[in-house]
């Protein structure tokens, strides 16, 4: 064979990687979102009352934002083929049991694990595309549309889950992250290199620890703001405890021989600004989702199925704008492109605001104009700056360098979706997260 021929072989193979790779990372993201609109239909036929409901919609993000970072450190010392695999085992298992669900123990217990699965997939995968992409250009174009399938994922669950509970049932919405495991499982010895594990690290089990129960107490907490006052037990101490524990954690980060997390990693400007803009960008998207969503059902009196095809050129939109933005990248750089992207996401949503929940303006009016900007905003500011999380990440933090930025897209939107929310006004809280999305594509401009 010649040179070409082996080049060409290479190429594809590379391709057959990042599209296993790239399907399951949308996935874990789909599994996310997928029984946001079918939750009502659970709760009458499971008998479930509305905190039940609020604490099943919250079980898979629970676990798959506070095991993250232990999830990174286990594929930098295992490998990330051999914890991608385990991963996947766990997730498989979880989805084919949450569809046999009797009652609200069995459906929550398997949310739980499929977040645990998804917190130990998400980073292996990242460290496993290290290993396909082996030269920092590859990889960066390769994270270029790495950072859009999150987004493309949260769009297929909303808009595939509305459909698939109205022609079937909420139980069928499980056989997707089900059917891509299994499809996973099977290709990945073909398909994905092996990758080397790093034995001479240490798990720091009592960083993940403190980690895993600040984050997840944190987010329970604030999850419980929808149906608490702010001032309540209910929020307030899982707030302070995970604040304490978080604090411990950094503490006991800073004095670790090999820490889980260490400090300097996360203090670098560019990357705070850019896991910023993560963060923003997916609690815009996830909040246009729950607010749009809810506003056309119970104020325009829509169906599940007319909800889910409005939002037809919201995921037309960002498919376009996720294949234009590495060759954007390419030639204007990540944090142009990032910045421009974060700019225009904050219009789509000013846009939504100020027309988008007036139920006197028509769909093409009111909703349409923002439905295209906010995803071709969203899409371009997440690929631009998952290629600024990642610049100079040394190969065997891949993982942790996953782990992170997996968490401020969960463990983010968490925070400010509670926060926004807050101002009790679906227009001001489209409003205030665009001034958000504006005030950090201001910063990311100026660091330039």
């Amino acid at each position: 064979m010649t040179a070409t021929g082996a080049a060409d072989v290479t190429t594809a193979q590379q391709r057959c990687a990042f599209v296993l790779l790239g399907g399951v990372q949308a996935t874990l993201i789909f599994t996310l979102a997928a029984i946001a609109v079918p939750l009502p239909r659970i709760g009458l036929e499971l008998g479930l009352r509305r905190a039940d409901l609020i604490l099943l919609s919250a079980a898979y993000g629970l676990t798959f934002a506070g095991l993250l970072l232990f999830g990174g450190r286990l594929a930098d010392r295992c490998g990330g083929r051999r914890a991608l695999t385990a991963g996947l085992v766990l997730f498989a298992a979880a989805s084919a049991a949450a569809p046999l669900a009797g009652g609200m123990g069995t459906l929550l217990a398997a949310r739980f694990a499929q977040g645990a699965g998804a917190a130990l997939i998400a980073p292996a995968a990242m460290a496993v595309l290290r290993t396909v992409f082996p030269s920092p250009l590859a990889y960066g174009r390769a994270m270029a549309t790495w950072g859009g399938l999150s987004i493309l994922g949260a769009t297929a669950g909303n808009l595939l889950s509305g459909v698939i509970s109205t022609l079937l049932s909420w139980r069928w919405t499980f056989a997707v992250p089900l059917a891509v495991a299994l499809a996973a499982l099977a290709l990945a010895p073909r398909l994905l290199p092996d990758t080397a594990p790093s034995r001479d690290r240490s798990l720091d089990l009592p960083g993940a620890l403190l980690a895993t129960a600040g984050i997840t107490l944190a987010s329970h907490g604030l999850v419980a703001t929808d149906t608490h006052p702010w001032s309540s037990a209910g929020v307030l101490v899982p707030l302070l405890g995970g604040a304490v524990l978080l604090a411990g954690f950094w503490y006991a980060e800073r004095r670790a021989g090999d820490p889980l997390l260490p400090p300097r990693f996360l203090l670098h400007r560019r990357r705070i600004l850019a896991l910023a803009a993560i963060a923003l960008s997916a609690c815009a998207t996830a909040m246009t989702f729950v607010v749009l969503s809810l506003h056309l059902q119970q104020t325009r009196d829509w169906s599940q199925m007319r909800t889910s095809a409005a939002f037809l050129p919201f995921a037309v939109a960002l498919v376009a704008s996720g294949r234009a933005a590495g060759p954007l990248i390419g030639r204007y750089g990540a944090r142009t492109v990032t910045s421009a992207g974060l700019g225009t996401g904050a219009a789509g949503l000013a846009l939504l605001a100020l027309t988008g929940t007036d139920p006197h303006l028509s769909y093409g009016y009111g909703l349409l104009p923002g439905l295209v900007l906010l995803p071709a905003g969203a899409a371009t500011s997440f690929a631009g700056a998952a290629v600024l999380a990642t610049e100079g990440v040394p190969r065997r933090r891949t993982g942790l360098a996953g782990g992170v930025l997996n968490t401020a897209m969960e463990f983010g939107p968490t925070v400010l979706f509670a926060l926004l929310l807050t101002l009790g006004s679906d227009a001001s809280s489209l409003a205030a997260a665009g001034a958000a999305l504006a005030a950090v594509a201001l910063l990311n401009h100026r660091t330039r």
